[in-house]
């Protein structure tokens, strides 16, 4: 078993998970289930490495395969298991086993197979990966096709997702879930922007704590609904290195972040709905930035006036 495999691996190191800054809890709850041989889905709000963190799996277990389905209200269990092939269908019989096409679950053997925003699947695909997860094997057509595979079961969930299907308590209970958040501190965020981010100018370590500060602030705002990720960390940090370029400078300035918030954030949060009526999501960014630079020049000040 793949499982049994990875337990060595496992057990003889300390930090396997480096792709991932900080998140100490989460990798120890991961390795505590991989460990155990247990299906995982990963819970927590887009953009803080929930698919890094799976694929870092297959990298530390050596397993080449890595299969990754994106859960979708499209996706068909015929995507997923497989289906019949019209033209084998005639070569070799409608009821042929040699007309069965295998679907995407069959290369993850050996493998990982990671099912990124599982809960956006129709009730169809859950309740075909029940049988799956339950009895290894599947009812496809006429055929009851078994599932001799052997792989890690990695999914994920975005909570905050409106558009979803809610999973069954019959699926949820094959499985252990993990929470995610966001970076743990400051410090872990901006070190992640400095190894993620893309270098077009310098950026001073001054207007990198800006950024980093105002996205973090902007999560612990009870006016809003849907929070920023470090999607949009990474994004204010390399708008307004180009904001700093196209305007001939060397070094972000104030202004160059300034110009890229509307762009980078207003799409990435949403307010409350007692809110979101009084104010728009552009009239909120710009109050909040406006804001944290009277707070950020009332400090440099000394606290005076």
């Amino acid at each position: 078993m793949q499982s049994e495999k990875l337990r060595e691996t496992l057990e003889s190191k300390d930090d396997l998970f480096t792709d991932i800054l900080g998140q100490e809890s989460i990798k120890k709850e991961l390795k505590s289930a991989l460990i155990s041989g247990r299906n995982i889905i990963i819970v927590g709000p887009p953009g803080i490495g929930k698919t890094t963190l799976a694929k870092n799996v297959a990298k530390i277990s050596g397993l080449n395969n890595f299969v990754r389905i994106q859960g979708s209200p499209d996706i068909t269990v015929e995507d997923i298991l497989g289906d019949i092939d019209p033209i084998k269908a005639l070569k070799y019989g409608p009821l042929s086993i040699e007309a069965f096409q295998k679907g995407k679950i069959f290369k993850a053997d050996k493998g990982v197979l990671f099912f990124d925003e599982l809960n956006r699947c129709p009730e169809k695909v859950q309740n075909a990966l029940l049988q799956v997860l339950e009895e290894k094997k599947a009812t496809i057509g006429s055929y009851d096709v078994d599932f001799d595979l052997d792989f890690i079961f990695i999914a994920t969930m975005n909570p905050e997702d409106s558009s979803t299907e809610k999973l069954s308590d019959v699926l949820l209970d094959r499985f252990d879930i993990l929470y995610m958040g966001y970076p743990e501190s400051r410090a872990i965020e901006e070190n992640i922007v400095k190894l993620k981010g893309k270098k077009i100018c310098e950026v001073p370590e001054k207007m990198l704590r800006l950024i980093v500060y105002f996205i973090r602030a902007l999560r612990e705002e009870k006016e809003l609904e849907k929070k920023p990720s470090v999607r949009a960390t990474l994004g204010l940090y390399e708008r307004s290195q180009a904001n700093a370029m196209l305007s001939g400078r060397k070094k972000v300035v104030l202004e160059d972040i300034k110009e890229a918030i509307i762009s980078v954030i207003s799409h990435r949060i949403s307010l409350k709905p007692s809110v979101k009526y009084l104010e728009s999501t552009t009239e909120f960014v710009e109050r909040q930035f406006k804001k944290l630079n009277t707070e950020r020049l009332h400090d440099e000040s000394g606290g005076e006036g």
